[in-house]
């Protein structure tokens, strides 16, 4: 799993360079968000933009980070794809993490 990262300003942006988060992926990707989430700022952004396919395994996935996370800091998603965003929908994971359209809505949200 191709994971990059930077801080901008308050926040951690992770960003995804993977067409799919899946079952194949799954556990690399957690191992990859630990790695990259473990020092930083409170609160982590992962980009999704890049990504146009996820299962239930990559859902679980990105839970799975969210909980690897200290209580006090926070994972929002940004710029998911119109079938990315309908997973988190229909799962109604839209109540469990904030979502954000773009990666700039995001960073405007994290600096506000």
């Amino acid at each position: 799993m191709s994971l990059t990262s930077t801080v901008d300003g308050n926040a951690r942006i992770v960003t995804v360079n993977a067409e799919r988060i899946d079952a194949a992926m799954a556990i690399q990707f957690k191992e990859d968000m630990r790695l990259e989430t473990e020092q930083g700022p409170d609160h982590v952004i992962l980009d999704l933009s890049a990504v146009s396919f996820i299962d239930s395994s990559g859902l679980g996935a990105i839970v799975a980070s969210m909980k690897q996370l200290e209580s006090h800091r926070r994972l929002d998603l940004a710029g998911l794809t119109p079938m990315v965003d309908k997973v988190f929908r229909l799962t109604r994971m839209d109540m469990v993490f904030k979502l954000f359209a773009s990666l700039d809505d995001a960073k405007a949200a994290a600096a506000g």
